[in-house]
């Protein structure tokens, strides 16, 4: 009986570590391409839920974009952005600039580099929650070129 239970014991021992290891690949195999406008929605809903609730930079968007049928309206765009974006469908019809600039305006020239850092961060977390491949990468490499140019524009703006 206690050699049943030391062989036991030891078992669960050896294989305590396959369930990061096998937390790790069923994440790995959950994650899918970037395929369809769909995916987009559901990366951009996803990504706005973290951004929304965001100490550092929720109060920004919260603030500007406010009721839930703006936000409604916010997602669709975002959606059609990322469409234009990554599955080279002409969607977006709208000035992101413009829209930055505004926002910027609204909360008193306030935002600086450690919102965009947080904005990506939020982006890349979530881009790499959901998805796989090219597209995904380039989610997040065309994010950090928007990110860089928008926040340069708006300081050019400001003075």
């Amino acid at each position: 009986m206690d050699f049943e239970k030391k062989n036991i014991t030891d078992l669960k021992e050896s294989f305590s570590g396959m369930s990061k290891f096998t937390d790790e690949m069923k994440s790995e195999m959950e994650r899918i391409e970037i395929k369809n406008r769909k995916d987009i929605e559901f990366l951009v809903r996803s990504f706005y839920n973290k951004v929304r609730k965001d100490e550092l930079i929720g109060d920004f968007f919260n603030s500007v974009i406010g009721s839930e049928e703006n936000w409604e309206n916010h997602f669709q765009k975002l959606t059609d952005f990322w469409q234009t974006n990554l599955l080279n469908e002409q969607a977006y019809k709208g000035s992101p600039m413009q829209a930055h600039q505004k926002m910027d305006k609204e909360t008193g020239n306030q935002i600086e580099q450690e919102h965009f850092d947080r904005w990506l961060k939020l982006w890349k977390e979530t881009v790499e929650e959901l998805y796989i491949g090219e597209r995904a990468d380039r989610a997040y490499s065309n994010a950090q070129n928007i990110a860089t140019f928008m926040l340069l524009k708006m300081k050019m703006v400001r003075n």
